[in-house]
């Protein structure tokens, strides 16, 4: 499925050039402006043509150490939004210098993150109070209960005590199970073309680093000491990991980094591509009708065409990048507590 998504970005950018030839009297579409612009963070939320919902900004000044309220069109003139840094916020400062204030405010990323919570407290909340007010024992559910616990407990019975093992998953359990879900809805909820869906978080590096980080942590600080005597000092032979050569060490330290750059960089690329495809498909239809109605019609049928093929990978795509980091997540922590095998 990557490998596929690798060959449409090439073929995108074998298109792109054909915004050139544009006629001249219409305005030529900047493609990759538009979707780069489409996935990035922004400081307000755009809902339709000149109709958006503008976010609280919140700055403290380098300069002065004051707090700055105030919304995109009411930013104040000792700041600017820099094109070059994807439209971040920066300062003037008195001697003619510009730097990065420090930024609290509530962007796109962070008010769908908070849809998404609270999406799921409603879900569990709902779900919680069927299993209440009914004899489990007695009633299966049904409908929506029914498909969440068939999925709650696939994930919990064949990822979760698979991957960390029996003697240890019932402490790792609620986090899993979190990150799973907010991956999976945040994905869903991303593949909305309008309000309150179309943000790119989890295509979001900043987003995919924290989710890795936690589950560094959680590897690193609970593993046992079996696992940090198989990092130092593993079962091979002297030489290869003692001072001077240690080369078994030194690939196990570097193995505790790599392990969740790769959860990082595999969320973060896959969902960002299926996004950048979409968009481009979509700038594309509109490309088309510049090109003329000959051009035009055959381009735009097979965006669409491409378009909805596209939506449809990446429902599943939405599912198997929260299975497989999870998964991953699993297996990692389930290697930070091996038994010690007694000869």
């Amino acid at each position: 499925m990557t490998r596929f998504k690798h060959i449409l970005l090439i073929f995108l950018a074998i298109l792109l050039p054909l915004n050139l030839s544009a006629a001249e009297n219409e305005e030529a579409i900047d493609i990759p402006e538009i979707v780069l612009e489409h996935l990035s963070d922004a400081y307000e939320w755009h809902i339709a043509g000149d109709v958006s919902i503008p976010l609280p900004i919140i700055l403290r000044s380098k300069a002065t150490g004051k707090w700055t309220f105030c919304t995109e069109k009411s930013l104040p003139d000792n700041y600017y939004f820099d094109a070059e840094h994807h439209g971040k916020i920066y300062e003037k400062m008195p001697d003619g210098t510009t730097k990065r204030p420090l930024d609290l405010s509530i962007t796109k990323a962070v008010c769908q993150i908070w849809i998404v919570a609270i999406v799921l407290i409603a879900i569990f909340l709902y779900v919680a109070r069927w299993y209440k007010k009914r004899d489990c024992t007695s009633e299966a559910p049904r409908g929506f209960v029914g498909a969440m616990e068939l999925l709650v407990m696939t994930i919990h019975d064949d990822v979760i005590k698979a991957g960390v093992g029996e003697k240890h998953y019932k402490r790792y359990a609620p986090y899993l199970l979190t990150v799973f879900f907010f991956i999976l809805v945040t994905n869903l909820i991303g593949l909305l073309p309008i309000f309150p869906g179309g943000a790119n978080v989890t295509g979001n590096i900043n987003i995919t680093f924290f989710l890795a980080l936690c589950t560094m942590l959680l590897v690193n600080l609970f593993g046992n000491k079996e696992y940090w005597k198989e990092i130092f000092w593993p079962d091979v032979p002297i030489f290869l990991k003692a001072y001077p050569a240690a080369i078994i060490p030194l690939i196990e330290v570097v193995g505790i980094f790599t392990k969740p750059f790769a959860l990082m960089v595999r969320l973060f690329a896959n969902i960002m591509a299926g996004h950048a495809i979409i968009l481009s498909f979509t700038c594309i239809i509109f490309l088309g009708w510049s090109l003329g109605t000959g051009m035009g019609i055959g381009l735009n049928i097979f965006s669409v065409i491409m378009l909805l093929f596209m939506n449809c990978v990446e429902l599943l795509v939405a599912f198997v990048q929260a299975y497989v980091f999870t998964l991953l997540s699993a297996v990692f922590i389930g290697l930070a507590h091996p038994e010690h095998q007694a000869e």
